[in-house]
């Protein structure tokens, strides 16, 4: 089966056979290398410098390092406001709620990109000062990519700090942690990284985990860095899933870096979107205005998300409904995972029949 939907991927035989090495146990030195190595190849990604810079992991999907991120990095007297376009900004939203954090929303249409002077708006207008600002990089939700740069300008002019969620981005779209405006972003392994669910990880400012604060047990940001950075851990993590997160990233590297992972996903997905097309589905948004991990389109006249989920399923391919008020209107496919030009080819083939099928019964 392959996965189109955005994570888990379609493993790689090479990442799938690293889940096959020994048991280990977390309090070994063995893991701690495994550990190590993780976190220093998730810095290399981008470049990173390690004496400005941090890799935090933590056992748990994309959700548990954004949770962490925001529960961890907002102080208790701080205020967060949430820039939402899609469900994952809502998500956020529910998180500072949720942690009892001061946090206001700066609401958009889920299929809108965000609007600048809004935020800055409402940055500027606040009667006591917004600390932090949480965005979406690729919001999931349609495959918009959310442009970080003019943000990440206001907030350095205001002193405010940006923490990304990036989960469905890292690895694959530029991330520009040299601006000093970006604090944080929380990622996943089992998205752009070809790893598999179990482990998440957050980068943050040395600066900004020195800063945090404890409002959560398990996911508490500080103590996971202080611990891992003495070769320790406070928690049994998801060992076999630091190895896929390993062998993943060591393969990234082999294949190119997140350069060449974006250049592979963009040929994909504009082969998918032409070959669409090309049966008469439009995209939902412009390809300059979607990140290359993901594009939604337009369900087919006459044709049900759960009759072209059925009818791919069965030839061998998993896509992804709409979420809220859009699954009626959209499905999304995903180019990551081990997916190559011919999956693609097999793709738009499967759909066209099941177009042509449903224009035959309707004659």
């Amino acid at each position: 089966m392959l996965l189109l939907n955005p994570g888990p991927v379609t493993l790689s035989e090479r990442v799938r056979k690293s889940l096959l090495q020994q048991d280990l146990c977390h309090r070994e030195e063995e893991f701690f290398d495994l550990q190590d190595e993780a976190r220093a190849r998730l810095l290399d990604v981008y470049g990173l410098d390690e004496q400005e810079w941090a890799a935090v992991l933590m056992t748990g999907s994309g959700t548990a390092a954004v949770e962490s991120m925001i529960a961890s990095l907002v102080p208790e007297n701080g205020r967060l406001l949430v820039v939402e376009n899609g469900v994952y900004g809502e998500r956020i939203a529910q998180i500072a709620r949720q942690y009892r954090i001061d946090y206001e929303v700066v609401r958009h249409d889920w299929m809108s990109a965000p609007d600048f002077h809004a935020i800055v708006g409402r940055l500027d207008s606040a009667q006591q000062r917004f600390t932090h600002v949480a965005i979406i990089h690729h919001e999931t939700t349609t495959g918009r990519l959310n442009d970080l740069g003019k943000l990440a300008d206001a907030c350095v002019e205001r002193g405010v700090g940006l923490l990304v969620d990036a989960v469905s981005s890292f690895g694959a779209e530029a991330i520009h942690f040299a601006h000093a405006g970006l604090a944080a972003v929380a990622a996943t392994a089992n998205k752009c990284l070809h790893g598999v669910p179990g482990a998440a990880f957050v980068i943050a400012r040395h600066g900004a985990i020195e800063r945090a604060t404890s409002r959560t047990y398990y996911l508490d940001l500080a103590r996971l860095a202080k611990l891992q950075a003495q070769r320790n851990t406070p928690f049994t993590p998801s060992v076999h899933a630091y190895y896929a997160l390993v062998e993943g990233l060591r393969e990234l590297e082999d294949q190119g870096g997140w350069e060449a992972r974006h250049a592979h996903y963009r040929a994909l997905a504009d082969q998918a979107a032409k070959g669409l097309a090309a049966i008469g589905i439009a995209p939902a948004l412009s390809a300059g205005h979607s990140s290359v991990v993901l594009r939604s389109y337009r369900l087919p006249a006459n044709l049900t998300y759960a009759q072209l989920h059925d009818g791919l399923k069965a030839q061998g391919f998993v896509i992804y409904a709409g979420q809220g008020g859009l699954s009626s209107e959209i499905f999304r496919i995903s180019t990551m995972g081990n997916i190559e030009a011919a999956d693609i080819d097999r793709l738009v083939e499967s759909v066209a029949r099941l177009v042509g099928k449903v224009a035959s019964a309707a004659v």
